[in-house]
């Protein structure tokens, strides 16, 4: 021991003991090791589902927080177009949004959010950001009815673009469709002329896009011609829509201007 203290010996004799002994150890710490890379890997796989199933939850969120965004940026530019559309206009216009649409495939009317408390009147004109709607038809405090201009029972004044020809548009019953009233023959229209509210009957405001002709088909045993228009407002796919006032409409609606015009009927009014 003395020997192998000074000068090392038996340390090749140690070495290959611990060579020897080392499976030996293996196999006594097995069950410890064993058990502990079992319980590291049973962990590892519950962190990573747990990790999994928080990383699925967000993904949801985020994806749910993508379509709201998609969905506030359609709606901005629809709104966008509707403000851009009435600077156009340059009359005081209103912005409703559309609560409810007609399910009945007879009647073709949308009823908004805006009412009489708002002064919506019956028969104001309705529009998008692209052509004429409808009109008012029906007025509550705090909503309306708008009926639109493809409905059967609906007739709107208009007149050829391109050379002023007047004419009715009259509601089909279909939502893509109208009918123009009372063309002859020989009348200069053709498939491409854009129709516009030409101002008669005091409703609309002339000017306004209405729709675009898409059939003529003259009928020589027929007095007048059959016209098909398409509208070239987005009927189906609105969700807001302007409320129109004009000028006279302005004057002649105007809460003020009723007792005051009843003031100065009573000061003409002569005393007893």
């Amino acid at each position: 021991m003395v020997m192998d203290h000074r000068q090392n010996h038996l340390e090749g004799i140690r070495a290959l003991l611990s060579v020897a002994i080392y499976p030996l150890q293996m196999i006594v710490n097995l069950p410890r090791s064993g058990g502990e890379w079992i319980a590291e890997t049973f962990a590892t796989r519950r962190m990573l589902q747990q990790s999994n199933t928080a990383l699925h939850k967000e993904n949801l969120l985020l994806r749910a927080e993508q379509q709201k965004l998609e969905s506030l940026k359609m709606e901005n530019m629809r709104l966008r177009n509707l403000v851009d559309s009435a600077f156009k206009l340059g009359e005081r216009v209103l912005i409703a949004e559309l609560i409810a649409v007609d399910l009945d495939p007879y009647r073709h009317q949308v009823l908004i959010n805006k009412g009489s408390t708002s002064e919506v009147f019956e028969g104001q004109p309705a529009l998008d950001a692209y052509a004429v709607m409808g009109q008012v038809t029906h007025v509550t405090p705090f909503t309306a009815t708008v009926l639109l201009i493809t409905d059967a029972s609906h007739g709107l004044p208009v007149q050829v673009n391109r050379n002023g020809l007047r004419t009715i548009a009259l509601g089909t019953g279909h939502i893509d469709r109208l009918e123009l009233s009372h063309l002859p023959n020989n009348a200069d229209i053709k498939v491409g002329d854009q129709l516009v509210t030409s101002g008669l009957g005091g409703r609309f405001p002339p000017g306004y896009p209405v729709a675009e002709v898409t059939s003529v088909t003259p009928n020589p045993g027929q007095p007048f011609a059959s016209v098909l228009a398409r509208p070239i407002s987005k009927l189906e796919q609105a969700r807001e829509t302007m409320l129109v006032w004009r000028l006279d409409t302005l004057y002649n609606y105007s809460p003020t201007a009723a007792p005051s015009s009843e003031a100065e009927q009573t000061e003409k009014e002569p005393t007893p």
